[in-house]
């Protein structure tokens, strides 16, 4: 087996995967943009990210532990939310994404994983007025109203960060992946993986219509949990935790992916005797 390949036991893979490698659509599905945020937090064990239990109404992998993600939306590319962020620029994100004269444009793809992250976990990547990590969701009355509005579309994203008073933490995150889901599935993604330090004591306030549970877990365990058929994770998911188990705490992960690039991954998918095989092709980067 090359060593970009990996093998998962059907039995321990999310609902409807392993059926599809045998009927794949005749036309794939548009790859529509997406971005994904791993939340960290340093906590006494050490390095811990938080996993998302999908609800299994879901209509992509449902019943998976996935990190918060979802689609660019259109408002992800107002300039006025890019004013409430410490030092996020639109040449900036260009470049470390390899995304020139992009639609949706670079920047969009941090936004939107922000704004995920807080709609189905209460949990801002940001400060207040007073340079101070803003509370969650979970502890925060004013910030769990401002979540909730939005997920009601009483207000935009934009609207609740000025009534809290909150600047956009991208300091505090980086780029670290591009996946693009495979040609077999109906609903497919070209994702955008970033991660996020957060508060040691950060807790979640999750989405329910979305989201069964929320876990904070070392990515070494999650691993383990995986291959025991206990966690179900998609492909991405577990790669992504591989690449975090070699550091200690979030300035590692946050140092470390600075200095990397980062490569397109379109897998593929083979049904072998032991299971579901992941094939990476050759790869190419998006930045430099």
């Amino acid at each position: 087996m090359d060593e970009s390949d990996f093998i998962v036991p059907e039995k321990h893979l999310p609902r409807g995967i392993a059926e599809r490698i045998d009927d794949p659509p005749a036309v794939p599905a548009v790859a529509r943009p997406a971005a994904t945020v791993v939340l960290m937090r340093d906590a006494a064990a050490g390095l811990e990210v938080l996993l998302l239990k999908r609800v299994h109404n879901a209509g992509f992998v449902p019943g998976a532990y996935v990190f918060p993600g979802g689609r660019v939306d259109r408002g992800d590319a107002d300039p006025a939310i890019l004013r409430l962020t410490l030092s996020l620029t639109p040449e900036g994100a260009a470049r470390r994404m390899g995304l020139r004269q992009a639609d949706p444009p670079a920047a969009a793809y941090y936004l939107a994983a922000l704004r995920e992250a807080f709609e189905e976990t209460g949990i801002l990547v940001g400060r207040g007025r007073g340079g101070d990590p803003l509370p969650t969701a979970a502890v925060a009355p004013t910030v769990l109203d401002a979540r909730n509005r939005i997920l009601d579309e009483v207000c935009s994203f934009y609207q609740a960060l000025e009534e809290l008073g909150a600047r956009l933490d991208d300091a505090a995150m980086e780029y670290i992946g591009h996946w693009i889901t495979p040609i077999e599935e109906p609903r497919r993604y070209d994702a955008r993986f970033f991660a996020a330090a957060v508060a040691p004591d950060a807790e979640p306030a999750i989405h329910a219509a979305e989201v069964l549970e929320a876990i904070w877990v070392r990515p070494i365990e999650a691993l383990r949990r995986t291959r025991d058929g206990s966690l179900p994770m998609v492909f991405p998911t577990v790669k992504t935790l591989e690449s975090m188990t070699p550091f200690a705490t979030t300035a590692e992960v946050l140092g470390a992916f600075r200095e990397r690039s980062v490569p397109s991954v379109l897998p593929r998918l083979i049904r072998t005797a032991d299971g579901i095989r992941l094939r990476i092709p050759e790869i190419i980067s998006d930045s430099d």
